[in-house]
């Protein structure tokens, strides 16, 4: 092979783009990374000739240099099998990456179980990631809270312990979106409202709890009627079986996610009740469990594709140095449907 064809296929470098450019080395790095120190008309040129000679920037080299990955971690410290079942999940990760895929940074997915906490954060403070997004539907867990002081980390929800206040986090109004739900139920004319919420180390099973709370005592209500799933549709059969089994009277029934409702959905068939003439049942979250029951599912409404842009947003202006405030919440919005 000639030397004129080895030439032709070598990968052009910031030298030959330089060259054609008529400008200095140090100038094309300028235009690449985005410097305002140059002309517009140095500008043009610097980019025709990168477009002319196909130059792609050396971004492993690029990052060397400037000590940045572009590349967020999304965390999710959640089994695989939750991971890949829930709804909420995916919907984050469209969110975050819409609003990255206007960025330079690439968005890394990894799902961390408990019993690979420490590899994770390894993998986080290894110079592997600019920033990391740290969510969990079913936690309130901020223990990676730790890496904000050398990492800029952001969680979605708030934490459960009163030491990790400090994080920075994006949330919704569960209690108030909790409180609405229920108290669409009274509007109904329901009285004896039971609740099947999550577990009470978990933001999302507290704070909706005391959302049904305020709501049936506000209204003088007993408030006795209550179960404990982990949201899954199985522990929210079987919690609204043992609610049944208890032989006092429920005409509503206010579970805390739709998965759990559905799963309530089940129970309340198999008891030979009716949805809503017997029953009166309110969902939490808007997935496509509440919207393929029979009947759909009234339910609360959280944006969970915004929370994942949200989230991705803050973050990105953390890793700018930009101040932003530690805590962001977002409206929840109660959608009627059939099953009330």
């Amino acid at each position: 092979m000639t030397s004129e064809k080895l030439e032709s296929r070598a990968v052009p470098t910031l030298e030959a783009v330089a060259a054609l450019a008529g400008v200095s080395r140090a100038t094309v790095s300028r235009v690449v990374n985005g410097s305002t120190k140059v002309t517009p008309e140095v500008i043009e040129a610097v980019n025709k000739a990168i477009a002319d000679l196909n130059y792609v920037p050396n971004r492993a080299a690029r990052s060397l240099a400037s000590k940045r990955t572009q590349v967020v971690a999304l965390v999710v410290p959640e089994s695989t099998a939750k991971v890949f079942a829930d709804p909420f999940f995916a919907s984050i990760v469209q969110g975050a990456a819409l609003h990255l895929a206007e960025t330079e940074y690439t968005l890394n997915m990894v799902i961390s179980s408990e019993f690979k906490a420490d590899k994770t954060r390894r993998y986080l403070m290894g110079g592997n990631v600019d920033g990391a997004l740290i969510v969990s539907h079913h936690s309130g867990d901020h223990s990676y809270a730790h890496l904000g002081q050398s990492l800029p980390v952001v969680f979605g929800g708030r934490p459960v312990n009163e030491a990790e206040q400090g994080s920075y986090f994006v949330d919704v109004d569960n209690v108030e979106g909790a409180a609405g739900a229920t108290e669409h139920l009274i509007t109904r004319g329901r009285r004896n409202i039971a609740i099947i919420t999550g577990p009470q180390d978990m933001p999302a099973g507290l704070d909706r709890l005391t959302g049904w709370r305020r709501a049936m005592d506000a209204n003088g209500l007993d408030q006795s009627l209550i179960e404990y799933g982990d949201f899954s549709p199985t522990s929210g059969r079987e919690a609204m079986k043992r609610l049944l089994d208890r032989g006092v009277p429920i005409d509503g029934l206010f579970a805390t996610n739709d998965q759990m409702a559905a799963g309530a959905y089940a129970s309340i068939h198999e008891a030979g009740l009716s949805i809503p003439d017997d029953i009166a049942v309110v969902g939490y979250d808007d997935d496509y469990y509440g919207l393929t029951a029979t009947p759909p599912l009234t339910t609360v409404h959280q944006p969970s594709i915004g929370l994942g842009e949200t989230m991705a947003r803050v973050l990105v202006k953390l890793m700018s140095g930009t101040s932003v405030d530690r805590v962001t919440m977002l409206p929840t919005e109660l959608v009627v449907r059939q099953s009330t």
